[in-house]
């Protein structure tokens, strides 16, 4: 069986430090890996619109930045296909056929789904769009026959329900869909980065991100400005790493060498939790030193996407011709879909046939 990735992002904005430690980071890595067959990264416009159908304007402006910020993080169109979501009609027909096969008590005990609702304000006024999203999500995976699915923590419950999409399918129709598997961050502190606020997740929309085409004065200010221990008063204090953001992004993003370079009082982290949690350790001290790591980790990624911004042809031509090879791909799918639905009726004279 051939290992295949489908992995992709709304664009709803430029992306930030949680989505390069969430999945962007790992995306290069299994990309250059050689460990898969395909790798399809999608730019998912159509999902975009769900909660963005009155200023479809946002979406369209974002599709370039978002495709700029995978070039710039390594994503390599000779080894991966990204693609445009909505120039896929396969996906649509796909979403409407797997409508039957769930129920709307399942997908309102979806969590994720239930979160975002919540998040956005919409408890009274669901677009049917939104509140279908897991399944559109199976549509994606099921329509390239993803075998490896690398995601966020947070969107472990879509790949759940995309699993029980693909059983009940295969069941009633034959089998015909590919069950995915989730690949989660391998860095626990990957697994959901929290907002420089605080909050349990970054996201554009509550503007508590850092992001990969920042500047460096923007990312020190924000760096500054961050949530910590409260606890932590005065610099003699003990204070707690456990749900502090700067210890928790200093675990996403720190290597040994940067104390070397940055903070050469201390060997690594162990260290510097360990006088942080004793106390004598400030956090602008902290602080400082994650703004340099970040900068380090960020400079590169800002620099090829600076160089990406001169060749804005070219990203667009990356763009159509990984559209075009994934329409190929999802159509051949759609095809076996019908033929399993018995709804091929004009191949071959099935209409004809009454088995």
């Amino acid at each position: 069986m051939k290992q295949i990735i489908l992995t992709g992002d709304r664009p709803t904005g430029k992306l930030h430090v949680g989505h390069y430690v969430g999945s962007l980071k790992r995306r290069v890595q299994l990309q250059n890996s050689g460990k898969y067959d395909e790798i399809y990264i999608m730019i998912a416009d159509a999902q975009a619109l769900t909660d963005n159908a009155e200023h479809p304007e946002k979406v369209r402006q974002n599709i370039m930045n978002v495709a700029l910020d995978y070039l710039a993080c390594g994503i390599d169109p000779d080894k991966s296909t990204i693609f445009i979501q909505s120039m896929i009609p396969e996906l649509t027909e796909l979403t409407f056929y797997y409508m039957n096969l769930v129920t709307v008590a399942r997908v309102q005990r979806n969590p994720t789904i239930k979160s975002e609702i919540q998040m956005r304000g919409f408890e009274k006024n669901i677009p049917v769009g939104f509140f279908c999203y897991p399944i559109s999500q199976a549509a994606d995976i099921t329509a390239f026959h993803a075998t490896t699915v690398p995601v966020g923590e947070d969107q472990m419950p879509m790949l759940e329900q995309c699993t029980e999409i693909v059983h009940k399918f295969n069941s009633v129709y034959g089998e015909t869909l590919t069950e995915p598997k989730i690949m989660l961050p391998d860095n626990k502190a990957c697994l959901r980065l929290p907002g420089i606020d605080g909050k349990a997740k970054m996201s554009k929309s509550l503007g508590n991100c850092i992001y990969l085409s920042e500047s460096p004065e923007n990312i020190k200010k924000k760096i500054m400005s961050m949530y910590t221990d409260p606890t932590h008063i005065r610099k003699e204090d003990p204070g707690h790493v456990e749900g502090n953001p700067v210890f928790i992004y200093l675990d996403a993003f720190c290597k040994d060498e940067y104390f070397s370079e940055f903070l050469p009082d201390y060997a690594n982290l162990d260290e510097l939790k360990a006088h942080y949690t004793r106390g004598g350790l400030g956090d602008v001290t902290v602080k400082k030193f994650l703004n340099n790591v970040i900068q380090a980790e960020i400079g590169p990624i800002r620099e090829r996407r600076e160089a990406w911004e001169k060749r804005l042809p070219d990203v667009y031509e990356i763009l159509r011709a990984g559209t075009e090879k994934a329409h190929e791909t999802a159509a051949k799918t759609m095809s076996e879909v019908r033929r399993a639905m018995k709804i091929d009726y004009f191949d071959e004279g099935n209409l004809l046939k009454q088995d």
